[in-house]
Formats: structure tokens, C-alpha cells, sequence
């Protein structure tokens, strides 16, 4: 019986080796005001999810979850050959697979933040970074919480979310934790996040997505504070490498929004569903929004090159370069901009 569950879900255990340098701080009147300003708001942000969320509200997963023209298949022969049970089922499918992996995601970013309460060189980013552990751990138990006591059921880790949070975890350049994570998952999570609690009907999952971006937001501009003057001062070697890195991140996330366990799950043909998916014209603005708030932060951190230009025009997201700096985001009252497709 437990190889079978482990099967469709999993191992529940994974244990990585990973390579991390301690680092004490002895300086503890040494202050980077802007970076304690951010621990104050923080502090002052934290939130207790049976106090804030209405966890008692009963979720009507036979409703339609979010408008019918992102359903990934939606407007192809596939989907117009389906009966309304049909498509509901696959409404609820995506919808559980979708907060899985925001799920996952947010566990490894709590871990990703514990290695950088340890590297970190100075006490306000320790302070700060301990602060975003307690985040981590309560998005991790609300996404938890609703998946499986509100949707029923939930997915494993998407293989190319796993791959990019392997590359973070067992990285030992304290730089390279704050680009991968801080920058691009977070990132990617903030923009994910708005586009979610802009475009669902459920009153529970909106309260909650406001408050966890209320977070994120905090947690990109800490990366963005960490890292704007860092690559300034570094070799041109150093700066390619994390450009390709930065380059190769954006590819694994916009190629695991293409939904493949779900199709496998339901017996549909997956490699069909996952080209529908690709070229959805839906879906495409759903990926390319996910990089409105990752690419102002990377040409603050002096990391968008003409090279890099040219492949985030081939990503199809260079258009967000001039956008609002994220670190703006800390000052709103939900932590994040919107982004509808419905306007």
C-alpha cells in the first residue's frame, strides 16, 4: 500500500547535501537602515491565520474557479468535445495541482531562507531573513491547510519547480540563495499570487492570497535590497554566470505551467495537452505576467545586459523592464499590484 501511494505522490521524505558556510555577526550596532526598516514592517506584518482567514467558509469546488478562458485547454477541439462534468473535473484538477505547487514552492523557499539566516553577513539581513523563516512556515501551513482540507487532494512537486529549488538549496554562494529565490521564485510567486486573488471567485482563497502577498512582497525587496549594489562591484565572469543562471530559472518556470501531471493523471494525451497549453493564447499572457515583477528587479541588480535583453525578448518578457521597481510593493496595503485578464 505504501509503495503504491508513494507512486502517485512521492516519497514524503527527501534528504539533499548541500554545502553552506556559517557566518556569526559580531557588529551588532552596524545598521543597513533601509534593510532594518524592512525587518520593522515585518514584524509589525505578522498574522495569525485563524485570526485573519475565515477557515469555516465552505468552498463550492463544483463553481467555476476562476474565468473559463484560462482553463489551459480552453477554445480547442479537445475541450469543446468535453461534457460540462468533464471540464469541472478538470477544473478541479488544475486548481489543486496550481496551489500544489505554490505549496511546494513556499516550502522551499522556508528552507532556502533558513540557509540564509546562516550566510548572511550582517545582522539586520539575519534579523530580517529570520523574520521571512516565520512567513515561510505559515504560507506553507495555509497552502497545506486549504489543499487538503478544502480541496481534497493534492499533487507532487512539478519537475522543473524541483529542479530550480535543488540548483538554490545546494548552491553554497549566499548570492546565488538571494538571486534564486529572493528574486525569482519569489518573484514569480508575487506576480502568481496577484493574478490569482485578481481572477478567482472564492472568497477564502482571496483573503488568504492577500495576506500571503503582503509577504512576498517584503521578501522580493529584501533580495533586491541584498543584491542592487552587489554585481556592480563583481567581475564580468561572475555577472554572465548569474545571468545564464537567471536565464535558465526563467525557462524552468515558464515550462512548468504547462500542466503535464494532470494530463497524465487523467489519461489525456500529454504531450497534445501540454502544445495546446504552450501556445493558449490565455496562458502565454498567464506566463509572461509571471515575470512582471522578476525583470524590473533583475535590471536594478545591473543584470540585464544586451545579451540578456535578447533572451528575455525570446522569453517574451522583455517588455517588463521598465515596469515599477518591486520594492514599491512593501508599501501597498494587499503588498502587491494587480493583474486581471478580464479588463
Amino acid at each position: 500500500m505504501l509503495q503504491a501511494a508513494e507512486k502517485l505522490t512521492g516519497p514524503s521524505i527527501e534528504t539533499l547535501e548541500a554545502m553552506l558556510d556559517i557566518t556569526y555577526t559580531w557588529g551588532y550596532q552596524e545598521t543597513r537602515q533601509k534593510l532594518r526598516d524592512l525587518y520593522d514592517k515585518a514584524v509589525r506584518g505578522q498574522w495569525i491565520s485563524d485570526e485573519v482567514l475565515p477557515w469555516k467558509t465552505d468552498v463550492d469546488l463544483e463553481a467555476p474557479l476562476a474565468p473559463e478562458q484560462l482553463m489551459p485547454l480552453f477554445g480547442s477541439d479537445l475541450y469543446t468535445k468535453m461534457t460540462d462534468k468533464e471540464r469541472t473535473k478538470l477544473n478541479i484538477e488544475t486548481f489543486s495541482w496550481t496551489l500544489s505547487q505554490f505549496m511546494h514552492g513556499e516550502q522551499g523557499a522556508l528552507l532556502a531562507t533558513a540557509q540564509l539566516v546562516d550566510s548572511v553577513r550582517d545582522l539586520d539581513s539575519k534579523l530580517y531573513a529570520a523574520s521571512q523563516v516565520a512567513d515561510e512556515a505559515r504560507h506553507v501551513d495555509v497552502y497545506n491547510r486549504y489543499v487538503h482540507d478544502k480541496v481534497g487532494f493534492s499533487y507532487p512537486v512539478n519537475p522543473h519547480l524541483k529542479t530550480l529549488l535543488d540548483m538554490i538549496l545546494k548552491d553554497s554562494r549566499w548570492d546565488m540563495k538571494f538571486l534564486g529565490m529572493q528574486i525569482m521564485v519569489e518573484g514569480l510567486a508575487l506576480a502568481a499570487f496577484a493574478m490569482m486573488r485578481n481572477n478567482t471567485k472564492e472568497p477564502l482563497l482571496q483573503q488568504l492570497t492577500a495576506y500571503v502577498m503582503g509577504d512576498e512582497a517584503r521578501h522580493v525587496a529584501f533580495g533586491v535590497l541584498s543584491l542592487r549594489d552587489y554585481y556592480r562591484e563583481q567581475p564580468e565572469a561572475v555577472r554572465r554566470e548569474r545571468e545564464d543562471f537567471v536565464y535558465e530559472a526563467a525557462r524552468l518556470m515558464r515550462d512548468r505551467f504547462l500542466f503535464q501531471e494532470v494530463w497524465e493523471k487523467q489519461g489525456m494525451p500529454a504531450k497534445q495537452c501540454m502544445d495546446i497549453t504552450l501556445n493558449s493564447q490565455a496562458q502565454q499572457m498567464f506566463r509572461q505576467m509571471l515575470f512582471a515583477k522578476i525583470v524590473p528587479a533583475i535590471k536594478k541588480m545591473d543584470l540585464l545586459s544586451d545579451r540578456q535583453r535578447e533572451r528575455f525578448a525570446e522569453l517574451g518578457i522583455l517588455q517588463f523592464e521598465n515596469w515599477a521597481d518591486p520594492t514599491d510593493d512593501t508599501d501597498s496595503p494587499t503588498g502587491a499590484s494587480s493583474a486581471r485578464f478580464d479588463r
